[in-house]
């Protein structure tokens, strides 16, 4: 589809991708923004394509051929050169800022460790389909690399990596998920990674109508404050932990960042407290 159907009284679909609760704010923020530009009598609903089994350069192509209509992702080059980004940050940086899953047994072990250990004494897992991939690779990380999501926390609990860094806003759910099957999953409380990563909503290239009227309702949205505030809806358990906790916060360079960049303020939920540091 192009845009939100100005004329008539049918439904009209969007199909969005990711799917699954980790990504709710996302689609909620979706529905907010079109509730500020969408016709009045046009109605609309957003549905959320299963994804839980599908890679993300699939589901672009899924795009391309005209399946899906919007996705939430980061930036990367091949986003850029096939899909149309509407350059506001949903997320607020927020997803930039990494806490590493571990074992709990390797709790201590980690305390122990110098940030200049941490590219030479440790692996991490990760997705080989997530863009992010590129930035631990940039930042001289070891890296073992997976298409699949949930066989990553298997491979933790396995010992076939040390750590899994996750997003500030996903790692709590996934650690309600899956606890349970692995037990020894924990968070370490002695690092946590940051580095600029937008996430953006994305459209097929030539759909200007649809993308407009998303950046136009994104835009409404943060004048009037209904985007802080649903922000901090969904986010208000992760505001608080930054405030609890003590992590030491080492940054990482990302070479993929659009050289538009992105809207730079986290105000809305990093500490002024944190203090960020190089990483050697």
């Amino acid at each position: 589809m192009t845009a939100l159907s100005a004329h008539g009284a049918n439904e009209s679909t969007l199909r969005c991708a990711p799917s699954g609760a980790l990504y709710d704010y996302r689609w909620a923020l979706l529905k907010l923004a079109l509730d500020h530009t969408r016709p009045t009598g046009s109605p609309y609903r957003i549905d959320q394509v299963d994804s839980s089994r599908t890679t993300q350069s699939r589901l672009m192509a899924m795009m391309q051929a005209g399946a899906l209509d919007v996705m939430a992702l980061p930036p990367n080059p091949e986003r850029e050169a096939h899909m149309r980004p509407i350059r506001v940050d949903i997320l607020r940086g927020m997803l930039g800022y990494r806490v590493l899953l571990i074992r709990k047994s390797d709790a201590a072990w980690f305390q122990r460790l110098q940030p200049v250990d941490l590219k030479s004494k440790i692996k991490l897992g990760f997705n080989s389909q997530w863009a992010d991939l590129a930035i631990l690779q940039a930042n001289g990380f070891q890296v073992v690399a997976s298409p699949g999501y949930e066989g990553l926390f298997a491979m933790l609990d396995a010992r076939r990596f040390d750590a899994f860094p996750r997003g500030l806003n996903e790692f709590s759910k996934e650690l309600t998920q899956y606890g349970s099957r692995y037990p020894e999953l924990a968070v370490d409380k002695t690092y946590a990674f940051f580095t600029p990563y937008p996430v953006y909503f994305w459209v097929r290239r030539g759909n200007e109508a649809l993308a407009r009227q998303i950046e136009n309702g994104l835009n409404l949205a943060l004048r009037d404050g209904s985007f802080k505030k649903l922000f901090i809806q969904y986010h208000q358990q992760e505001i608080s932990l930054l405030k609890r906790e003590n992590h030491r916060v080492l940054f990482l360079n990302n070479p993929m960042l659009p050289r538009q960049g992105a809207d730079q303020d986290y105000s809305w939920w990093l500490p002024k407290s944190v203090k960020i540091e190089r990483l050697p």
